[in-house]
């Protein structure tokens, strides 16, 4: 597996090796003491699935307590992955990354606690798979405003369809953060 550092720090791009033959292909999406050799988690509290149609956008996700590292990848369709910085004080605060990830790439995008997340559907439909680190903890769950204009993020879709809660989520000045 091929781990690749992004421009965000502890967000990592990862590269599954795919063996594939006439009959199909395969590939190894965890494996603990490879997770843990690379410095990433090797244990995890919650498998998560979402199918979504073309034009969806979710997030951008976060848990003030107990927040989630998030392993995600697509098994079917074409997803644009979106990590944010919200730590305060970070040298990296308020920057964003993001990365493609399709049934057909078979790429995976980690996202380590105190970042935000969401992505955009951008193929007919697609399902999300991801892992997450802690389980959901509806007191703390949070939005950030997918369209704040400090965050600037290029979702690649004209008009998103939203949810009614993350409509309501606030800009990154007036949203509950981390300290670095």
């Amino acid at each position: 597996m091929k781990i690749t550092q992004t421009t965000l720090p502890g967000v990592l791009l990862l590269q599954p090796a795919v063996h594939g033959d006439a009959r199909g292909w395969f590939m190894e999406t965890f494996h603990a003491a490879k997770f843990r050799d690379a410095g990433l988690p090797d244990t995890w509290a919650q498998d998560n699935q979402s199918y979504s149609t073309h034009g969806v956008l979710r997030g951008l996700h976060y848990q003030l307590h107990e927040p989630q590292g998030k392993l995600v990848r697509c098994g079917r369709g074409r997803i644009l992955d979106v990590a944010v910085d919200i730590r305060r004080g970070s040298p990296t605060f308020g920057k964003w990354t993001s990365a493609e990830l399709s049934a057909e790439n078979r790429h995976m995008l980690y996202i380590p606690p105190k970042f935000a997340h969401g992505f955009a559907v951008l193929s007919d439909d697609a399902e999300v798979l991801y892992k997450c680190t802690t389980p959901w903890h509806p007191p703390s769950d949070r939005s950030l405003l997918w369209n704040d204009p400090a965050l600037a993020i290029d979702w690649g879709l004209a008009e998103p369809s939203i949810s009614p809660k993350d409509a309501a989520a606030k800009p990154l000045a007036e949203a509950d953060l981390f300290d670095y």
